[in-house]
């Protein structure tokens, strides 16, 4: 818990901005007082007056207003932590060479306390070489944490480097620096899982037309990689099976092996399983992949264009059949209609333990978001309809239920 921390948040100009709104309510959820700053930039992209209301403190984006001045001196020195998020390309460049034109860049220059950055931008300006050597420089300074940034779709539509570390991993960074975790030892004492191996499969498989275009999905797997840390967390191995460029959880406990297409991740599959306690099937997987890949790209020569595609094997429904007695199975299922139905059908076909269901008709679940919203099916159990709830907790709930599994008294399988 961060109860009566002091975090101070700077906000610069990226599209980013968006999201803080849900880091600063976990942050008050869990008793951290939330001082903001925003640059003017900021303040087009997240309203000041939406930040005011979940942090219940003003907002300030300027050193004068109404006549008043923002003292940033004291503001700076009242911070355990401060954090900027999103992080701008002006701005690291500003704070590298020292240079101070608002509220926010005179607060950085007067903290005594850490300051964690997380970068936010497209691929290009963060690959460039001048933000590369901003970062570096960085890095030198005392008490300054960068913040990785992440790997997937970026708001300009380009796939690379850039996206802002996710709000849930902020926030678990926070608490951690301020409560750090208990030794692996206690972990492993204390659940059921440790010491356990389980297979978990995430993000979307990329099926190749010819060498420029493919087909997938939107997954961007932040349910697999929270699901991944807190098995890890709880002392599990983790064959952490990440589909095309979606997030790759960074834990001692996970070892992450990449694929692409959906052949790729069910011969993964097949190779890790036989020793696994327990496997999630998260990742969005392609039913179908094209008969034929060119080995060119192909023209735009005509107003119409057929692809023939062929069925991919089912990962789950594959593995279903080899499992033994001792193994733990547990598959996702996102529905459009009939949810209840189609998932317990998929928990019957693909012999699995349970299925996490989740529709795209529920608001705030389902790709891209930050939160979710699921309903547990289990053999001969009652369904567990769960709230909204960041993937955070929504991962913990699952695991919850995969524990029990490995508790006889618990389980009903």
């Amino acid at each position: 818990m961060l109860q009566n921390k002091k975090i101070l948040l700077g906000i610069s100009g990226s599209i980013a901005a968006y999201k803080i709104p849900n880091l600063v309510r976990l942050l008050v959820k869990q008793g951290a007082e939330v001082k903001i700053i925003m640059t003017k930039a900021a303040t087009e992209f997240v309203s000041p007056l939406a930040l005011a209301t979940v942090s219940k403190n003003a907002v300030m984006s300027s050193l004068a207003a109404n006549d008043a001045w923002h003292n940033h001196i004291e503001l700076a020195l009242w911070a355990d932590l401060f954090v900027v998020a999103p992080v701008s390309a002006n701005t690291l460049g500003k704070m590298a060479n020292g240079l101070c034109d608002n509220m926010l860049l005179a607060a950085y220059l007067a903290a005594r306390c850490p300051v964690w950055l997380a970068p936010a931008m497209d691929v290009d300006m963060w690959e460039h070489a001048a933000t590369q050597r901003n970062i570096a420089l960085l890095s030198t300074y005392p008490r300054h944490r960068i913040l990785p940034v992440g790997d997937g779709e970026l708001a300009s539509g380009l796939v690379g480097k850039g996206r802002m570390y996710e709000i849930e991993d902020i926030a678990a960074a926070i608490n951690e620096y301020f409560e750090p975790a208990k030794p692996k030892a206690s972990l492993a004492n204390s659940s059921d899982l440790a010491g356990k191996r389980v297979l978990l499969t995430s993000g979307g498989t990329i099926e190749p037309i010819d060498p420029v275009r493919f087909i997938s999905n939107h997954s961007t797997g932040k349910m697999g990689a929270a699901m991944a840390l807190d098995l890890a967390a709880r002392g599990a191995e983790v064959v952490f099976l990440r589909a095309g460029s979606s997030i790759k959880p960074q834990h001692e406990n996970i070892k992450v092996v990449s694929v692409e297409s959906a052949k790729e991740l069910y011969q993964a599959a097949m190779e890790a399983f036989p020793t696994c306690d327990a496997a999630i099937f998260a990742a969005a997987v392609a039913d179908y992949t094209p008969a034929e890949v060119a080995t060119q790209k192909i023209k735009k020569n005509s107003d119409t264009f057929e692809i023939v595609l062929t069925k991919t094997k089912d990962v789950a429904a594959e593995l279903g059949k080899i499992k033994s007695d001792r193994q733990i199975t547990v598959g996702f299922a996102l529905e459009t209609n009939n949810a209840v139905a189609h998932a317990e059908k998929k928990l019957s076909s693909k012999n699995l333990d349970f299925i996490v269901l989740n529709t795209l008709e529920d608001t705030g679940a389902g790709f891209g978001h930050d939160s979710n919203k699921v309903t547990l099916i289990a053999r001969k159990q009652p369904a567990e309809s769960l709230p909204l709830m960041s993937k955070t907790d929504t991962a913990r709930a699952i695991i919850d239920r995969l524990e029990t599994f490995f508790v006889p008294s618990l389980a009903t399988k």
